[in-house]
């Protein structure tokens, strides 16, 4: 199969340039001026921004919680995914029953993931326990195409200090990153039940639950359990304040190496006004949403490059049902929200086109950096000959409103209702097949593939 896109406006995380695509087999063949070949398909993006598919290294689809389960599997998640210009995700494994192995999560979601999803993905590992066979097996996962694990310092299968430095060094060792979801657990524990005690039991007291500096705090402590561990890959997964941001400058000043920090659409956006709505439920995640000044600071963060990636943490629950379950009581909602179709065009919108970031800078963010720190590179994430063909057209001057209507995840809401964007995704191309056209999903179910990811050295 060939294509030739043609006339459109090329960006990648350092250049832009006008210029014509070839596809030959799913790979960008050729870039240059006036191109023709036989029996190709044309894509015209005359007037259009051409970049790469974005890539979400941030989703929790099908993810069971124990009091439910998201309600995107990975057919709906990634039709939604595609639909917003994402053409790979690499999902947070759930955790699995008390004990297992790694590998067992692993096979459990291979059966979920196969057959159903659109785009390609992969997957990180998910901690639970350290013991030596867990630290052996992270190498054996690392081989099977996985070399990335989540520690939790919150929840029910947190880690302890000792056994988050012992995955450091073990990361450290085999190339592996180690991304962390960092809060105090016991002062998040103290807070939630000082609140509930008190009656007090609104959605906002969710984020009064969860304050700013309980982030902060298990942000700077996993940065220097990193450095012991002779500055292992680290990763912030959602970083979502000021003074978790400085806290990773500061590190990055004492001359400390391999720091990555994500945060998501949500709190570079949204403040914690929203708890004060009657539908304050839809907003019920972890970390909460912040400030306005918090989220001005993330975009500084995001346009200096403090902030290397923006992700989603997709983990949709229904307003109507699962979110239902905390309307007297915060602590007993499903903690999660949808957002894997509305990131790369709310960063165009809020972003590029109010001038927070480059178009450079948003390539670099939501394609470049998370295939480079997580083993996508160079299949994908970039515009170059030898890439998979996962392309984006996008109209700079189109426009819309965001709706629910619009949406193809499963979820019965966005979280951005009615907001007015700029720009419009014309095409979605997945290694060289257009899989959405104008916000239709033309791609087949299962066309997916488990992409084995590489180490980061």
């Amino acid at each position: 199969m060939k294509t030739i896109i043609k006339n459109g406006h090329i960006f990648t995380e350092s250049e832009d340039y006008q210029a014509d695509i070839l596809i030959r087999d799913g790979k960008i063949t050729c870039i240059g001026q006036k191109l023709s070949e036989e029996g190709a398909k044309i894509i015209d993006a005359e007037g259009c921004y051409v970049l790469p598919g974005a890539v979400d290294v941030h989703t929790h689809m099908d993810l069971d919680v124990g009091i439910s389960r998201a309600v995107d599997d990975f057919y709906d998640g990634t039709v939604a995914a595609a639909c917003g210009g994402t053409t790979a995700i690499v999902d947070h494994m759930a955790f699995g029953p008390a004990g297992v192995p790694l590998h067992h999560q692993f096979e459990v979601y291979k059966k979920l993931a196969e057959g159903k999803a659109v785009v390609d993905y992969g997957f990180h590992g998910t901690a639970q326990y350290v013991d030596e066979g867990i630290l052996n097996e992270l190498e054996e996962m690392a081989s099977d195409g996985i070399p990335s694990v989540k520690a939790y310092l919150t929840y029910g299968f947190k880690l302890n200090d000792a056994d988050v430095l012992r995955i450091l060094e073990k990361m450290k060792e085999i190339g592996g990153v180690t991304a962390f979801h960092c809060e105090n657990h016991d002062v998040v524990e103290y807070l939630r039940k000082k609140y509930k005690d008190e009656g007090r039991t609104a959605p906002l007291y969710h984020a009064k639950s969860r304050p700013n500096l309980a982030e902060a705090e298990a942000v700077e402590r996993v940065l220097k359990l990193a450095r012991m561990a002779g500055d292992a890959p680290v990763y912030i997964v959602h970083l979502s304040c000021k003074e978790s941001l400085e806290a990773v400058r500061d590190a990055r000043r004492h001359g400390q190496k391999n720091i990555f920090a994500e945060t998501c659409p949500q709190y570079l956006i949204l403040t914690e006004e929203c708890y004060r709505r009657e539908d304050g439920l839809k907003y019920v995640m972890s970390p909460p949403l912040r400030t306005r000044q918090d989220c001005e600071a993330l975009w500084e963060g995001l346009a200096d490059g403090s902030i290397q990636v923006v992700a989603t943490d997709h983990c949709p629950f229904n307003y109507g049902k699962e979110k239902q379950m905390g309307i007297d009581d915060f602590t007993a909602c499903p903690n999660g929200a949808p957002g894997v179709e509305e990131r790369l065009m709310l960063l165009f919108s809020e972003g590029v086109a109010k001038g927070r970031i480059t178009m450079n800078r948003l390539v670099g963010a939501l394609c470049t950096e998370p295939s480079r720190i997580y083993g996508l590179y160079p299949e994908k994430g970039l515009i170059r000959p030898g890439a998979d063909a996962d392309l984006v057209i996008m109209d700079p001057k189109g426009s819309s409103r965001l709706t629910h209507e619009r949406m193809h995840s499963a979820v019965d809401y966005t979280a951005y209702e009615g907001m007015r964007i700029l720009g419009e995704i014309r095409h979605v191309l997945l290694r060289g097949s257009e899989i959405v056209r104008d916000n239709r999903f033309l791609g087949e179910k299962g066309s997916g593939r488990f992409i084995r990811r590489n180490t980061l050295y």
